[in-house]
């Protein structure tokens, strides 16, 4: 038995027991994070160097960019590291500054997500107030609305988890640290306090979701009743990307937190988390690259001058 004031370190979950598949995982997330450095940074510097994407829906794809950049380098590189020397601990210190980087950076995708929907809704089923609704100065002040919020729910609940006092030993469920993990090391009624905070932040959450899905069902409508096919198929390919991701963010995080203890088993919770926690901030790029023809130009733009400064 140990309390928080004694817990200097906490032992996180290890992905194998074995030196041989410690090495492949460390490999595997070495190519998932240099995946997604190369992707979301071209998407960064592809949106702030070409003039023709400094419109509202690429600041706010240059913003999602930075979110993933950060949230998956608050987790991959210390697993990384973990799986190469064979080790499992993490700081007090650190796991309290990584549990509030990724709820913090998690939290204003999400509102960022939300801020998106709306901007295709205004985009395709209120085009003529496009420019007012959604001007430089309205982007900057609801993506750092995104930002501020996304900083201060996860301010609220790094204190709220660390200010409880824990009994239950120091290893972690978990290949990073997650408030749900910490709170089971809880022995204290105090909890509860917590778990008011989580049910708050997840009444922000079920009303970010019904708002993305009353934006879509509105763009739906507006989109049908375009005459032309190319109309539809061209309102529909500046859509599809975000549906896409918001999509993989909300069902991956659903599926992680709601599905029943009874089906849950360590393998298991470490695919899920993988699944939403690293695997979204690497496919986004390509997500939102594939279908997107302007994107594709300027980065091409972008590679070609970049190659002929270099001859």
């Amino acid at each position: 038995m140990s309390n928080s004031s004694s817990i200097t370190q906490f032992f996180l979950l290890p992905f194998a027991d074995t030196r041989e598949l410690q090495l492949l995982h460390f490999w595997l997330f070495l190519g998932i994070y240099l995946a997604a450095l190369l992707g979301n940074g071209l998407i960064i510097t592809t949106i702030a160097w070409d003039q023709h994407l400094h419109t509202s829906m690429y600041f706010f794809l240059l913003n999602l960019a930075l979110l993933d950049l950060g949230s998956i380098s608050v987790i991959v590189p210390k697993c990384m590291a973990n799986s190469l020397w064979g080790t499992r601990a993490i700081s007090y210190a650190g796991c309290a500054t990584q549990l509030f980087l990724f709820a913090f950076l998690v939290s204003a995708e999400l509102y960022l997500l939300t801020i998106m929907s709306y901007d295709r809704y205004v985009a395709i089923c209120k085009p003529l107030h496009y420019g007012t609704l959604l001007g430089s100065r309205a982007c900057v002040h609801m993506a750092a609305a995104a930002w501020a919020t996304g900083f201060l729910t996860a301010l609220l609940h790094t204190a709220n988890t660390f200010s409880l006092p824990l009994c239950k030993g120091n290893a972690l469920g978990q290949f990073f640290c997650e408030i749900p993990h910490i709170l089971k090391l809880s022995c204290s009624h105090s909890y509860l306090r917590e778990l008011g905070v989580i049910m708050f932040s997840a009444s922000f959450f079920e009303g970010c979701f019904v708002f993305i899905v009353v934006s879509y069902v509105q763009i739906l409508r507006a989109v049908l009743r375009i005459p032309s096919e190319q109309g539809r198929h061209k309102a529909f390919s500046t859509c599809l990307p975000h549906l896409a991701v918001i999509s993989l963010f909300i069902s991956t995080v659903i599926f992680a937190h709601l599905k029943p203890p009874s089906n849950s088993s360590p393998s298991l919770d470490l695919v899920v988390s993988v699944l939403y926690s690293v695997v979204p901030p690497a496919v986004n790029p390509l997500i939102y690259s594939m279908r997107n023809q302007e994107l594709k130009v300027a980065l091409k733009k972008l590679v070609q001058s970049f190659f002929f400064q270099q001859q």
